[in-house]
């Protein structure tokens, strides 16, 4: 089975509240993701989209095998195509790698801004999400903790 999946990650400030969401598409049917965190980066937001994608189809669609996944991230693209070194998030790239396993996944670079309109629902939806987290926690993680902790 064959799955098109778009992805976007959003940060109000970097680091700061963020959000991330997903557009899935298989069999003409479309799919939507979203969610949030209270204090995070935009490349944690970009690759927390994917993992979650991921996530839904390896359970709602466990025969999709075949994925042309999009995102206006050059860092998710290329750390996956052209091999790029994985310095940081490494917690995140490690989830990532199971979930991978026996796909035959096409990594495309889309612009991001462009009137690209699965992009642009995605990141519409993934600002949003960064927004709420940003009324709902504290823009500061909480004292005596690092950033991911």
């Amino acid at each position: 089975m064959k799955a098109e999946i778009f992805t976007d990650g959003s940060c109000l400030g970097n680091p700061g509240p963020g959000g991330w969401a997903f557009l899935s598409r298989i069999n003409r049917k479309e799919t939507r993701k979203q969610g949030g965190a209270s204090y995070t980066t935009n490349n944690r937001m970009e690759l927390t989209a994917v993992i979650e994608a991921f996530k839904w189809l390896q359970k709602e669609h466990p025969s999709a095998t075949e994925i042309t996944l999009f995102s206006d991230s050059s860092w998710v693209v290329n750390t996956m195509k052209a091999n790029w070194k994985r310095k940081k998030n490494l917690d995140l790239w490690a989830e990532l790698a199971p979930l991978l396993e026996g796909k035959k996944i096409s990594w495309e670079w889309v612009r991001g801004h462009n009137g690209h309109k699965e992009n642009e629902d995605c990141d519409g939806r993934a600002t949003k999400e960064a927004a709420n987290a940003a009324r709902s926690a504290p823009p500061l993680p909480p004292e005596g903790r690092t950033l991911f902790d």
